[in-house]
């Protein structure tokens, strides 16, 4: 019998404006909270203030989705989990919530969605559909 990975306690589904902030920090891997402004203030929609990102920050700290190096003057925080794994808590949430528990509706609602997969956003959906019918066999 193989070992059980560890388990990694669920953490509470992050806000979109927490999301935003995940994705730059999981694209620089840490930052302070000046880094983390000035890349979200680059954005089209940019509106947030410096203290919003503090306060952001600060709360998503309390809730475990960053972690916080106050070693130095200036704090630098990382994200507690990776972007993989928050995909997947996020996408198993939407379909328990909304399709049924059911991965199958959830990826037929997506590829039918009005955006059209690109040609190799296409070929990887066909490599996977492969694989997982291989594995069945």
């Amino acid at each position: 019998m193989s070992p059980r990975p560890p388990r990694v306690p669920e953490l509470p589904r992050p806000t979109d404006a927490e999301l935003d902030i995940l994705t730059v920090l999981w694209r620089l891997g840490h930052a302070t909270v000046r880094d983390v402004h000035e890349q979200l203030d680059r954005g089209e929609d940019a509106h947030t203030g410096y203290t919003t990102t503090l306060k952001l920050l600060q709360i998503m700290h309390g809730k475990g989705l960053v972690l916080r190096d106050d070693s130095q003057r200036a704090h630098v925080y990382h994200a507690t989990l990776t972007k993989q794994h928050t995909q997947d808590m996020l996408l198993g949430d939407l379909s328990r919530r909304a399709f049924d528990d059911s991965p199958a509706l959830l990826a037929l609602q997506a590829l039918g969605s009005t955006k059209r997969p690109r040609p190799e956003e296409l070929a990887q959906i066909k490599e996977l559909l492969d694989r997982l019918e291989n594995k069945e066999r």
